[in-house]
């Protein structure tokens, strides 16, 4: 007997209510700790010799714009779902993380700005960084609108994994904006544009380049918000087949309606 992958066991809406109805409230639960904990050893850790008091918002503002592209990167994927294996959750999962990764995106917009006015002297600039992450934010609103504006789901759903796997591309551009690209087996070199964001700190090749008292409550912190991140994605995903389940059955119920009606006239 062929056994089934965790992909295709899932893939029951069924299933996936009753093992997220589970994990749900350990995911949660596990978010706030490690918020907390990490928020609470942001707080506490020395200032930065550079910056002083103003890096504290780096505890909210980097874990929020990893996750902010990590929720665009598993629309794309989830997309890709949909429509080459037609996987029954592929739409859900995208549908229920759309909202969550506008949200963190925005609040990667707005702490970036309060963190940018000490630092430039200015709340914004348009350079690439910033302008790569806003246009994701605008990706994700487009998303969101363009769902809602087609009444016909099917219709909804295909359009919408089109458009994400088009504007997936803003991905790469967020990341070289200010890393650059080095592929020397290609003989491809992109240098960093011009930008006054700082380069990435802690995932790099030559290592962090951040203190240990700030690098570990940020990766307390980043843990923490990406748990919250699935739980609420999870959340999502189960409201969202609650509603498909809700709306099957009001159609069936008229449909039934209908059927007597016709019944009745016939007699």
């Amino acid at each position: 007997m062929q056994t089934q992958s965790i992909t295709q066991k899932l893939a029951n809406p069924t299933r996936f209510m009753a093992l997220s109805g589970t994990l749900l409230p350990w995911l949660a639960g596990i978010a706030v700790v490690l918020i907390v904990y990490g928020l609470y050893r942001g707080w506490t850790a020395p200032p930065d010799y550079q910056q002083g008091e103003t890096i504290r918002i780096m505890y909210i503002h980097v874990p929020s714009a990893w996750l902010g592209m990590m929720g665009y990167a598993l629309i794309a994927l989830s997309s890709f779902g949909l429509l080459v294996f037609r996987h029954p959750l592929a739409d859900v999962s995208a549908k229920a993380a759309a909202p969550i990764g506008a949200a963190f995106t925005l609040l990667a917009l707005i702490t970036g700005s309060l963190w940018g006015k000490p630092m430039w002297g200015t709340y914004w600039v348009w350079d690439a960084r910033l302008t790569s992450v806003l246009l994701l934010f605008f990706l994700y609103l487009g998303l969101i609108s363009l769902r809602t504006s087609i009444e016909e789901e099917a219709l909804a759903s295909k359009l919408t994994a089109v458009l994400a796997l088009v504007g997936v591309v803003i991905l790469p551009f967020i990341k070289i904006s200010v890393e650059g690209l080095s592929i020397p087996w290609l003989g491809l070199e992109i240098p960093a544009w011009n930008t006054l964001h700082q380069p990435s700190s802690v995932f790099r090749a030559d290592g962090p380049k951040i203190h240990s008292s700030q690098l570990y409550p940020l990766l307390y912190s980043a843990l923490g918000f990406t748990f919250l991140f699935f739980a609420l994605h999870m959340k999502g995903m189960r409201n969202e087949i609650l509603r498909r389940r809700v709306k099957a059955l009001r159609i069936a119920e008229v449909d039934l309606a209908r059927a007597k009606e016709a019944v009745a006239a016939a007699e």
